[in-house]
C-alpha cells in the first residue's frame, strides 16, 4: 500500500535565534487523522509539543500533542503555528483564529514580526494542603504554593533559587496536576520561571506559553502593572512580553524556522 506523504515544519518558538526558545512540530491538515496516529506522530517526533490544523471556516481548528498525551492548551506550538502559516503558507492576513479545546485563540502578526497571542487568564488560588512529593519532588523546603485546573505553581525566593533547582523527577510525576510551575521574580526580567511536566511526558519544558497564563495574573497583581516581560530559564532559554487584559493575557514572542519536510504514513 502506498503511503501518503504530510508536510511538517519544526519551528523554534518564544526566541529570535536558532536552538533557543522550545522546539514543536507543525503538522498542517486537510482533514483530520485518527487520534491514535496523531499520538503516535507526536511521540515519533519526541518534541515537547506536535501541533495539528485543519481549516474552519475563518480559521482553523487546532490540537497539540506531547510525546504522551494530548493537551488543552500549549502557547509555543500555537506560535508556531502562526509562524509556519505567516511565513511559509502565505496566510492572507495578519490575524488569524485558531479554534481549540480551550475556546478561540486570537493570534496577530506584529509590524516587527512578533507574533502576539490572545489567550484566556488561567489566574493560580492559594491552597493549604499540598500535594504529596511536590517539596520533595523539587529538592526545596516548603514555600506559597498556588493551584489551577492545569499547573501547580510554587514561588521561590529569587533567581538563583529558580536556576538551582534539580528535580526528582520520579517523585514529581506522583504530583497530581498537568505539571508543576517554578517562579521568582527575574534580575533583568519582571518573573522567570523553570516548567516541570514529568505527568505528560516532559520533564522539563524549555519555554510554556501556557504556564504564563498562569504567572501573569499572579505577578500582575503582585507588582501592580499589566505588561509585564519575562523569561524561562531553561537550557534553551525563552523571552516573553506579557499584558493583563482583563480575563484574558497576550503573549508577544518571535520564532524561527528549524526544519521544512514530509512524513510518510
Amino acid at each position: 500500500m502506498e503511503r501518503k506523504e504530510y508536510p511538517i515544519y519544526v519551528v523554534d518558538a518564544f526566541t529570535d535565534k536558532l536552538f533557543g526558545g522550545n522546539p514543536a512540530a507543525v503538522c498542517p491538515l486537510e482533514t483530520w487523522l485518527p487520534d491514535e496516529l496523531m499520538q503516535q506522530l507526536a511521540a515519533e517526533n519526541n518534541l515537547s509539543e506536535t501541533v495539528f490544523f485543519v481549516p474552519e471556516a475563518d480559521g482553523f481548528n487546532i490540537r497539540w500533542f506531547t510525546p504522551g498525551t494530548e493537551v488543552k492548551l500549549c502557547g509555543h506550538a500555537t506560535l508556531a503555528s502562526a509562524h509556519v502559516l505567516f511565513s511559509i503558507l502565505n496566510y492572507h492576513s495578519d490575524k488569524i483564529i485558531f479554534y481549540s479545546k480551550s475556546g478561540p485563540l486570537q493570534v496577530g502578526r506584529n509590524e516587527d514580526s512578533s507574533i502576539t497571542l490572545n489567550f484566556p487568564s488561567n489566574p493560580p488560588e492559594l491552597v493549604e494542603s499540598i500535594p504529596d512529593g511536590l517539596f520533595e519532588g523539587l529538592g526545596i523546603e516548603p514555600v506559597p504554593v498556588f493551584n489551577t485546573s492545569f499547573d501547580y505553581m510554587v514561588i521561590l525566593p529569587n533567581q538563583q533559587a529558580i536556576l538551582d533547582l534539580s528535580p526528582d523527577f520520579s517523585i514529581l510525576s506522583k504530583v497530581k496536576a498537568r505539571g508543576v510551575i517554578a517562579t521568582a521574580k527575574g534580575l533583568d526580567t519582571d518573573f522567570v520561571s523553570r516548567c516541570f511536566y514529568p505527568q505528560s511526558g516532559i520533564n522539563e519544558d524549555p519555554v510554556t506559553g501556557s504556564a504564563h497564563t498562569i504567572m501573569t495574573p499572579y505577578w500582575a497583581a503582585h507588582f501592580q502593572k499589566t505588561s509585564l516581560t519575562a523569561k524561562q530559564l531553561s537550557a534553551r532559554l525563552g523571552h516573553l512580553q506579557l499584558e493583563l487584559l482583563g480575563n484574558r493575557v497576550a503573549i508577544t514572542g518571535n520564532a524561527v524556522t528549524y526544519l521544512k519536510g514530509q512524513y510518510q504514513i
